[in-house]
């Protein structure tokens, strides 16, 4: 369609006979069309109007990141930034990936300038632990544990504050740019990470919302032990990238839950169910 005929389809919108026949064929049009739409909402001064365009908007770009995530989950999931990039698209959809990768390049460098092929696995975390968290000064965000943003990379980047999961995340891209044997571990209620070298015993875990505190493995069995729950071994074990856009998905779900904004809990349940493939979902509040 030329561009003439893009608006003259948007301006009927106006008819209410019609206005249900003409959203579905914009729709169809798919999300290029939503910078005409942009464009008509800042020329009309129709409340309606306006409401009917951002609700457009919307589901184009929903429909849009539903589509994104497949195609992610279907390519193997293996890129941890452009999953968290995606569901970070779902409250800000105008997200630049290039400005996240940029910004944990920057923290790959400065820790790179410091670290020595020699360093013992404990002094690179430490490294790691002194460019993330003293420098950039990363942190619990511990006053607004279940805000939104907490699972929003773009808005912890800027803010410097996080939940488990987000600041874990973080330190995981960091180090994996590294060539560090750092995974993501999925315990109950609370996200670390684990250093393990392969076929060597030496394996330790990091406790980012704690600015990086080490932990062993009594310490993690301690930990289940007085949530009184069955130990398993998935509590002690790398997760996958994609355990960890799930887990960061039902952790906004919860927020919003908590927010009573259950419009948008019930839209992130459905990108979770995009990732799920039949795998049931966990009934605890995880961070």
């Amino acid at each position: 369609m030329t561009t003439k005929e893009i608006k003259a389809l948007i301006s009927l919108l106006d008819d209410p006979e019609i206005a249900p026949q003409i959203q579905s064929e914009i729709q169809n049009l798919g999300e290029t069309i939503i910078p005409y739409l942009e464009e008509s909402w800042e020329e009309t001064l129709d409340p309606q109007q306006q409401q009917r365009l951002e609700d457009l908007i919307h589901q184009l770009q929903f429909e849009g990141l539903q589509q994104r995530l497949r195609v992610w989950r279907d390519s193997g999931a293996q890129d941890l930034l452009e999953g968290m990039w995606l569901l970070n698209s779902y409250q800000y959809p105008d997200a630049d990936l290039q400005a996240l990768n940029r910004a944990i390049e920057q923290l790959r460098f400065e820790a790179w300038t410091l670290l020595r092929s020699e360093m013992h696995p404990a002094d690179q975390v430490q490294v790691l632990n002194h460019v993330i968290f003293r420098n950039h000064k990363f942190s619990a965000n511990t006053q607004h544990f279940h805000s939104p943003a907490n699972s929003m990379l773009q808005r912890v980047i800027e803010t410097k504050r996080g939940n488990p999961l987000s600041l874990c995340v973080i330190y995981l891209l960091v180090a994996q740019r590294l060539d560090l044997p750092v995974f993501g571990v999925n315990l109950p209620n609370l996200f670390v990470l684990t250093y393990q070298l392969a076929d060597q015993p030496l394996s330790f875990y990091i406790n980012c919302y704690n600015r990086g505190v080490v932990l062993s493995r009594a310490d993690i069995e301690h930990y289940v032990g007085q949530l009184g729950i069955t130990s398993q071994d998935a509590f002690y074990e790398p997760c996958s990238h994609l355990d960890i856009v799930r887990r960061a998905m039902r952790n906004l779900q919860v927020s919003f839950e908590k927010l009573q904004e259950l419009g948008k809990a019930e839209e992130v349940g459905q990108l979770l169910t995009i990732l799920m493939e039949n795998k049931p979902e966990p009934e605890e509040d995880e961070q």
